[in-house]
């Protein structure tokens, strides 16, 4: 297990992972994130694009669930919901205890879930310290000057690899 906050994969955006890709690599369990990851911050529903990757990513015979680090429990209920999948709130990350207790709910091994997010230090350092597949997705927006500053803080890492 590496604990340097490096991603294994890099995508532009969520849907860009596909599930080919998933099922070539033993991936049962895919963790999501969800600000700024498959929604922008302040956004109550998903895009229809979301929502048929999310039914394509199924189709395969992948589980879904959202990891957020939200305390917004509707917001992340609402989102749940129309994407018909499970979820987690104030997961605390880079901690890996809830994405760890995932594993242990769903009886997947680590090394066949994934967790994709949009931040080194909280999903990505997560995904490393549970033992999990990190996935990079590029942040849908950067609206606040703050999360701006921390992608910068977050470059070096990011530059480790180079796009799907």
């Amino acid at each position: 297990m590496s604990f340097l906050p490096i991603p294994k994969y890099k995508f532009r955006a969520i849907e860009s992972i596909s599930a080919e890709l998933l099922v070539k690599n033993n991936i049962r369990l895919l963790m999501l994130d969800l600000d700024n990851t498959i929604a922008p911050y302040g956004t109550d529903h998903p895009t229809k694009d979301t929502q048929r990757w999310v039914s394509a990513i199924r189709e395969a015979g992948i589980l879904l669930c959202i990891v957020s680090n939200s305390r917004r429990a509707r917001r992340v209920e609402a989102f749940a919901e129309a994407l018909g999948v499970p979820y987690v709130l104030r997961a605390k990350k880079p901690s890996p205890r809830k994405p760890r207790e995932l594993l242990r709910q769903m009886n997947v091994a680590a090394e066949a879930a994934a967790l994709a997010g949009d931040q080194i230090y909280t999903d990505v350092l997560s995904a490393r310290l549970a033992g999990i597949t990190p996935i990079l997705v590029k942040p849908i927006k950067l609206s606040n000057p703050l999360l701006a500053l921390r992608y910068a803080l977050e470059a070096p890492f990011r530059i480790w690899r180079r796009y799907a």
